[in-house]
């Protein structure tokens, strides 16, 4: 028997997602990482670990000539991203595979995406205490592939002169460029920052194959204001769609 689902939706109702009622859902962070790549019409996206398509659906929406694939372990969320993009008009335009990250289904060939994208687990097998669904043990625990694995396919699956954008937590960002670093070039960090003065709990890192441009700290973005509602900027991109341009990201101090 199918799992129960929920519909929500995105980008201020655009983006119509079913996903499982229990089990890992989708956060801002996807929303935050599509508005974060640097694509523009007529490229092609890799969404790695798609889940229910919600990054790559907001992705689609926003930029409406980018083709997107997403590869997905669970069949089951592969199955739901695919109706997503249906429900959502986009069927067209982004494709879910099912697909492990050590054994990537033949059609998806290294250095053939002008862009990739990811939102990696968030934490590292045997720490702490697992969630008890399965769903979300997947989503949020790395299994066999660690961060390390997740950016090595990336960096593969990416072309020359094309771009890697990751969200991930704050504090594993000495992972993340220790993955990157001399790999990519141009990168770019942007701070998440909840509310003003508060840690930042996720970052985005991007950068570029092949480029040879330093490494950038931006002032990053805060979400929330000090009642709770989202900031304006913040409101533009993950109700109304707006893009995150991360090489001319509005100084916002925290």
């Amino acid at each position: 028997m199918d799992e129960a689902t929920t519909e929500d939706r995105l980008l201020g109702g655009r983006v119509r997602l079913r996903q499982p009622s229990s089990g890992f859902r989708t956060s801002i962070d996807a929303v935050l990482l599509a508005a974060a790549v640097a694509a523009v019409d007529g490229e092609t996206v890799l969404d790695v670990g798609s889940g229910t398509g919600a990054a790559a659906l907001c992705l689609a929406t926003r930029l409406q000539g980018v083709q997107v694939t997403g590869i997905e372990a669970d069949w089951a969320l592969v199955r739901l991203a695919s109706d997503n993009a249906e429900e959502s008009g986009l069927s067209a335009r982004c494709r879910f595979y099912l697909g492990d990250l050590l054994a990537p289904p033949v059609r998806l060939s290294p250095a053939s995406f002008d862009h990739v994208m990811a939102n990696p687990p968030f934490l590292p097998e045997g720490s702490g205490r697992p969630p008890r669904h399965s769903g979300r043990t997947q989503a949020m625990v790395e299994g066999e592939v660690t961060l390390s694995g997740w950016l090595d396919f990336c960096l593969r699956m990416v072309r020359q002169g094309g771009t890697v954008t990751v969200i991930h937590r704050a504090d594993r960002l000495d992972e993340l460029l220790g993955g990157l670093t001399g790999r990519l070039g141009a990168l770019v960090v942007l701070p998440l920052w909840p509310r003003s003065g508060k840690p930042a709990k996720r970052v985005i890192v991007a950068g570029r194959k092949g480029s040879g441009a330093p490494l950038s700290l931006l002032p990053g973005l805060v979400l929330h204001q000090s009642d709770g509602r989202y900031t304006p900027i913040a409101e533009s991109v993950l109700r109304g769609g707006e893009g995150i341009d991360l090489a001319a990201q509005p100084g916002q101090h925290p």
